[in-house]
C-alpha cells in the first residue's frame, strides 16, 4: 500500500497579466511546505508534475525547502496534471470582455461566472475554445492515478491545480459535478490531499490540508487564488 500526494500550486499572480507565475507569497509556501515534508522525514520515490509554470515553480520551491533530503529521481512531467483555462470556461457563457477583479463584488461575479462555466462544461452543454472535453479532462487526471498505481508502492507526490486534484477526488468518491465544483472552489494554495493506494485502487485519506502553515507565524499565508 502506497501514499499518494497531491499538492496544490502556490500562490500564483490572480489578476495579473500572465497568471501563470507564483507570487513571491506563492513561493514562500512552496518551500514552507519542503519543510514540513523534510520535517516529517517523508521521501518520495516518485514526482509527477503539470506542465504549467507554476507547477514547476511550486515543485522546485518544495525542494528546495527539502534541502538533501529531497528526491532525486527525475520530475515526470504529466501534461493531464495541468489545469482548465478558467477564462475559456467564463467566455464560453458570457461573451463580453471580462474586467480585472478589483473588488470583493467583481470577485463574487468572477466566481460565479466560473461556477456556471464549469457546470455547463462538465455536463456538456459548452465546449470552450481550446479545452478538451470534460471526459477527456478527467481521463488525464485518471490517467496519472492509473501510473502511480500501476507503477509505485512507496510515497508519490503530485503537483498540479485545483481543478484537477479535486477531479481526481470526485472520481475516486464518485460525486456529482456540482460536489466536485464545490471542492475546487475551497482549495488552499499549497494544501495537501492524500490517498492511500493498492494496485487496484485509490482511496482519500485527507482533503485540502495546510498542515505546514498549522503555526500562529503562518496565518497570514493561507490563500484560495
Amino acid at each position: 500500500m502506497g501514499n499518494l500526494y497531491l499538492v496544490r500550486h502556490g500562490q500564483a499572480s490572480f489578476g495579473a497579466a500572465d497568471y501563470d507565475n507564483l507570487s513571491d507569497l506563492g513561493i514562500r509556501q512552496s518551500v514552507r511546505l519542503g519543510e514540513y515534508f523534510a520535517k516529517k522525514k517523508l521521501a518520495f520515490e516518485a514526482v509527477l508534475c503539470g506542465t504549467l509554470k507554476r507547477h514547476e515553480q511550486t515543485w522546485n520551491g518544495i525542494a528546495h525547502g527539502m534541502g538533501d533530503a529531497a528526491p532525486t529521481v527525475p520530475t515526470l512531467a504529466w501534461p493531464g496534471l495541468n489545469e482548465y483555462d478558467s477564462e475559456a470556461v467564463i467566455t464560453a457563457i458570457y461573451p463580453h470582455p471580462l474586467t480585472k477583479p478589483d473588488s470583493p463584488e467583481m470577485y463574487k461575479h468572477h466566481f460565479r461566472l466560473l461556477r456556471d462555466g464549469l457546470t455547463q462544461w462538465m455536463n456538456g452543454v459548452v465546449s470552450p475554445k481550446g479545452m478538451p472535453s470534460y471526459a477527456e479532462f478527467v481521463a488525464g487526471v485518471v490517467s496519472a492515478l492509473d501510473h502511480v498505481r500501476s507503477q509505485h508502492t512507496g510515497n508519490v507526490l503530485i503537483v498540479s491545480s485545483g481543478g484537477p486534484i479535486s477531479t481526481a477526488v470526485g472520481h475516486i468518491l464518485g460525486t456529482a459535478c456540482e460536489t466536485t465544483i464545490e471542492l475546487n472552489m475551497r482549495i488552499r494554495n499549497s494544501s495537501i490531499t492524500e490517498l492511500v493506494f493498492t494496485p487496484k485502487r485509490h482511496m482519500l485519506l485527507t482533503y485540502n490540508t495546510l498542515p505546514h502553515l498549522d503555526d500562529a507565524e503562518y496565518v497570514s499565508w493561507i490563500t484560495y487564488a
